[in-house]
């Protein structure tokens, strides 16, 4: 980074943080662009349902961090556009379309953020960038407090143990209530959670945070929040403070032995003790630290910045394991040395003017400019030409990247959650989870000269999502394309018209839905029929109960039939029957005729 740039961005905001009005720091205790300053790393993702305000928070975070100059919105009245969301779709529609990873630096801390799509038909947007970080924010509204994707989210830090932080949003808002979303995040998320810090004031009288743990109040001030004025509790606000500070202690101690101990001595735990054990509970994905602020109205962001860094793990404390291709697959955990043989996973293309952008997680080793990589899904070697860190649209090139670096490199032909080595080894990562597409369209060009484009664009889309799935219907001779929902097939129609030239013709959507049931349900039925000679006779009894996703991917089906008879009351000849009758049970549901999923079905008698 130039010198110039340095100074300029200098200029533009120094976090001045001042006690009683009196300078406690000077511009050297933050240390912006320089890699060699950074002695710790952290590579953390921004989840949310929509409009929760993830995008106007990354926004924030490189404002402070020197990043950018200065502060755009996500509808703001310039037209310009928040710097994450590069496409001009995203800045139409002011909707997170696709993730963008970017960079900054926050005092000795060296950080990679991917900001993430908050509508449901872009969760394999959510879902890629969680199973390569080692961290997450959670966004929360403070007026609408969790929500469907909220739930979505917390679904897939738990299927990767992500350590996350929760940050309340827009308490700026009018009927914002951080303690009613910190009581349903503990209700519907089941997450052991509990509020660092209180808000000073809320909705327009939203000032700043007090901190639960220093016992300091953080006032932001300035037109952009940039002045952080560090001053006493404020005495109306003492009593609140006592009660929230004893509930942190509590929660903590819930889950470390170390605050229990204390806590059951009736002693209070110092600072770096009540630090130490955050930490060491967030890691574990035992506890999490509740921050707040109002993001638009830039208060809270650097505390909780400094949360990230107090908080979330280094690349190294985050467990990850590959498969030895070797030994059956056999789960091996990674040490994460740089010195260790390469270990990176592609778990993002896109498609540039200049070829295949391949985003990558190294996990091990080090990726430098000019070497020779190995593909371990096909064998395929590939030298390395070109090798860039993304802010957003804009890359800095570099030589090399090692261990814990997200990194994207040209020149790389390869799918999405491929494994990279320097050739000494044959571990493969783990892939992700990819959802069933849930809508469909029947897609064709407008005009036959735009069959060639067509074709390229799907190729594309395919290749850069795994959720968009392209069949060619025999009957019609249409191209069937189903995605996650309807805004998320509209986006690549678009994108179609807009990047290729070709306009579609479109055919209604067809959604694909599923039925279940929510209960475990008894059944005693008796089947008696008269139709001349002997007749039809059979009784049978059991019950049925919900699987969940864990038990369906276990068994590997979306139903299970489960035999339980004791004796010869039901012939064994006939428990295939009985098998068969469930699974034609199981083609069309009583609601609306949908096929039904995650049902077991107990044949007890």
């Amino acid at each position: 980074m130039s010198t110039l740039l340095f100074r300029a961005s200098r200029k533009a905001f120094i976090p001045n943080v001042f006690r009683s009005q009196h300078v406690l720091g000077s511009f050297t205790n933050y240390r912006w662009f320089s890699q060699e300053a950074a002695i710790k790393h952290r590579n953390i993702g921004i989840s949310a349902h929509i409009d929760s305000g993830k995008t106007t928070l990354t926004e924030r975070i490189l404002f402070y961090t020197g990043k950018i100059n200065s502060i755009h919105d996500v509808r703001g009245k310039d037209g310009v556009g928040a710097k994450m969301d590069s496409m001009e779709l995203e800045r139409e529609k002011g909707i997170t379309i696709q993730s963008a990873a970017t960079f900054c630096q926050w005092k000795n801390s060296h950080i990679n953020i991917i900001d993430t799509p908050g509508h449901v038909d872009f969760t394999i947007e959510v879902e890629r960038a969680l199973r390569v970080l080692d961290g997450g924010i959670l966004v929360l509204c403070g007026v609408s407090g969790v929500q469907s994707q909220s739930l979505t989210v917390d679904r897939q830090m738990k299927r990767y143990n992500v350590p996350r932080l929760a940050f309340v949003n827009k308490l700026d808002r009018q009927g914002s209530n951080p303690w009613k979303v910190i009581d349903e995040v503990r209700a519907q998320l089941k997450l052991n959670a509990a509020a660092v810090q209180i808000p000073v004031g809320l909705e327009h009288e939203h000032r700043g945070v007090v901190d639960l743990i220093e016992e300091k109040a953080y006032i932001f001030d300035g037109d952009n929040g940039e002045n952080v004025l560090v001053q006493d509790i404020p005495t109306e606000m003492r009593e609140l403070y006592e009660e929230k500070r004893l509930e942190l202690v509590e929660r903590v101690a819930d889950c470390d032995d170390e605050i229990a101990e204390i806590f059951l001595m009736e002693e209070i735990p110092d600072v770096e003790t009540l630090k130490a054990a955050i930490r060491r509970q967030t890691l574990a994905c035992k506890f999490v630290p509740v921050f707040m602020g109002a993001a638009y109205k830039n208060k809270g962001i650097q505390p909780l910045l400094d949360g990230v860094v107090d908080y979330l793990p280094e690349p190294v404390e985050k467990e990850n394991f590959a498969l030895d291709r070797r030994n059956d697959e056999t789960p091996v955990r990674i040490i994460g040395g740089v010195e260790d043989p390469l270990l990176a996973l592609a778990f993002k293309l896109e498609e540039t003017n200049f070829g295949q952008l391949t985003y990558m997680r190294i996990y091990q080793g080090q990726l430098k400019k000019g070497n020779t990589i190995t593909n371990v899904n096909d064998g395929k070697k590939i030298k390395l030409s070109r090798i860039v860190r993304m802010h957003s649209d804009d890359m800095e090139e570099i030589d090399e990247a090692s261990a814990g670096e997200v990194v994207a490199m040209f020149g790389v032909d390869c799918k999405s959650m491929d494994t990279f080595s320097d050739g000494n080894m044959d571990l493969s990562m783990r892939s992700m989870f990819v959802p069933e597409p849930v809508m469909s369209l029947a897609v064709r060009p407008k005009k036959k000269d735009m069959h060639n484009n067509f074709s390229k664009a799907l190729s594309k889309f395919s290749r850069e999502d795994p959720t968009l799935r392209l069949e060619l219907d025999n009957d019609t001779n249409e191209t069937i394309m189903s995605g996650m929902g309807e805004l998320h097939l509209e986006v690549y129609i678009e994108r179609m018209n807009r990047e290729y030239g070709v306009e579609c013709v479109v055919g209604q959507p067809n959604v694909n839905y599923k039925e279940t049931i929510s209960s475990k349900q008894e059944f005693n039925w008796l089947h008696k029929k008269q139709t001349g000679g002997s007749g039809q006779y059979a009784k049978v009894i059991g019950y049925i109960e919900p699987l969940s996703a864990e038990e369906m991917k276990e068994i590997g089906d979306v139903n299970e039939f489960e035999n339980r008879c004791i004796g010869t009351n039901i012939p064994p000849e006939y428990y295939t029957s009985c098998e068969k009758g469930m699974n034609d049970a199981m083609v069309e549901g009583a609601l609306i005729g949908a096929e039904v999923e995650g049902v077991r079905v107990v044949l007890e008698d």
